[in-house]
């Protein structure tokens, strides 16, 4: 699976656990010497990072002889590394949204094709239920392909009785998603030749599904075992809460509108209906940064109904120094183009609040948004300097890496965070003003979203055990 949260290891487990460093040592050079050894001297170069590591973890499940693998595409289907695998035992299609348009195209139909790449003569493939047109360009795809392709019924189709099935993933995207892995699950167990699988029971079709073109695949009878997996499923940085004291940190990896709009539901539901300490305040911080070719105003736009009373918004990078952590480092992206980006994030925010005032009465009047990257020597980052003195109340915050982003927000009342330095104040007089509020607050309650390089960041910092 891809993209890793804090360490590379992740991307290639083997029963659900990360290959040992001893292991990913091992065969990430037997690999790389392999490649040196055998590629072509007139184009001698090596595969890129998510080509070599696609072929290392081949090479990992063939030399460790796994019973199973489960293979997630990087970018589309079509034409990704991973779609190599000519006879799969099944193939399943999660929800689709509109992600890397510069690579799979700008509509939710070209999507679907790219998607739909991975369909092979003769193996069964199941989907979730998809807006109209992308659910028959899939069906398309299928029926050129010769695979069968089902629709998968909805988890409550499982339920026996009135026992409701429990899932260890909040938010009710995750329902659909788990629809998904049982079916996907019964068809390897079947072909296994696994006894006692529960009875199949077909679905009727709603009213909402006559008329799809695609069939709905029978419900089943779930063994204990199914039961048991989807209640414990963990799956770090998507719909995950940390309790830190009185700072709790809810961080989810979504990066598209329609992940977006369910972080969204879950962070209200999560956070938002919880009432308001008796004891004091209580602060929403956004801490948010978005990456490639994503529309950040679109994604932001979502996220103003939340009512965050501080938007903070930082690259990627653990620290403004990443040389000394390759599993967090990016190549593609230098530190100015990630703070422009940062900056421009900030602009769009305070446009989207000046848009809603007069809508909102919570709302104070943020003035127009300008500033300037400045060194600052004595500490050796970037900062933001403002052009003119500004609010106490302006809501939004720039800063040169997650840590000191974490630190702000925390202000040392995350025992894992230490306090922020007076050398690394921020210029920003809503800094100082929003410092006091934060370390006076009964409750504050962040929520890291934009980025699953972001989510994987903060994870480092506020739960170091994972980077062992």
């Amino acid at each position: 699976s891809s993209p890793h949260l804090v360490q590379v290891r992740e991307r290639i487990r083997i029963n659900g656990q990360p290959i040992s460093k001893d292991l990913f040592n091992k065969y990430f050079w037997l690999v790389y010497n392999r490649l040196e050894e055998t590629k072509d001297p007139a184009h001698a170069s090596m595969p890129a990072y998510f080509r070599f590591l696609t072929i290392m973890a081949f090479h990992v499940f063939l030399q460790e002889k796994v019973d199973l693998a489960v293979v997630e595409v990087g970018i589309g289907g079509t034409y990704d590394c991973t779609n190599i695998i000519r006879a799969p035992v099944v193939c399943g299609v999660s929800s689709l949204g509109i992600d890397h348009t510069s690579i799979l195209g700008d509509t939710m139909e070209k999507i679907a094709w790219q998607k739909g790449g991975i369909f092979k003569p003769g193996v069964p493939a199941f989907t979730v239920a998809q807006p109209e047109r992308p659910l028959e360009v899939l069906r398309e795809r299928a029926q050129e392909r010769k695979c069968p392709l089902y629709l998968c019924p909805e988890l409550d189709d499982f339920e026996e009785g009135c026992q409701a099935l429990e899932l260890g993933l909040a938010g009710a995207h995750q329902r659909s998603n788990a629809a998904l892995a049982l079916q996907l699950a019964r068809t390897w167990l079947q072909r296994r030749g696994c006894q006692g699988l529960g009875e199949l029971k077909e679905v009727p079709p709603s009213t909402e599904l006559l008329g799809r073109p695609v069939p709905l695949a029978p419900a089943f009878q779930l063994t204990d075992a199914m039961i048991q997996g989807l209640r414990d499923t963990e799956w770090l940085g998507r719909t995950q809460v940390l309790s830190h004291g009185p700072v709790t940190w809810y961080l989810d990896g979504a990066h598209t509108t329609s992940s977006i709009q369910a972080c969204v539901r879950w962070f209200r539901q999560a956070a938002l209906s919880q009432d308001k300490p008796h004891d004091g305040s209580e602060v929403r911080v956004l801490l948010f940064n978005a990456t490639g070719d994503r529309d950040t105003a679109a994604l932001l736009k979502l996220l103003v109904p939340c009512h965050f009373d501080y938007a903070v918004f930082c690259p990627n990078f653990t620290e403004v120094s990443v040389a000394n952590n390759a599993d967090q480092q990016n190549f593609n992206v230098t530190l100015e183009n990630a703070l422009t980006r940062c900056l421009e994030n900030q602009r769009t925010w305070t446009r989207l609040l000046e848009e809603k005032v007069g809508q909102d009465p919570w709302l104070p009047s943020p003035l127009r948004v300008g500033g300037l990257l400045q060194p600052a020597p004595a500490r050796g980052s970037l900062l933001l300097v403002p052009p003119a003195p500004r609010p106490l109340n302006s809501p939004a915050l720039v800063f040169p890496c997650l840590a000191q982003a974490l630190r702000w927000v925390a202000q040392g009342r995350d025992p894992q965070l230490a306090a922020p330095s007076a050398s690394g104040a921020h210029p920003h007089p809503a800094a100082s003003s929003g410092a006091v509020l934060l370390r006076e607050a009964a409750a504050v309650r962040v929520l890291v979203t934009g980025s699953l390089h972001l989510v994987g960041g903060a994870l480092r910092l506020l739960e170091p055990a994972l980077s062992q």
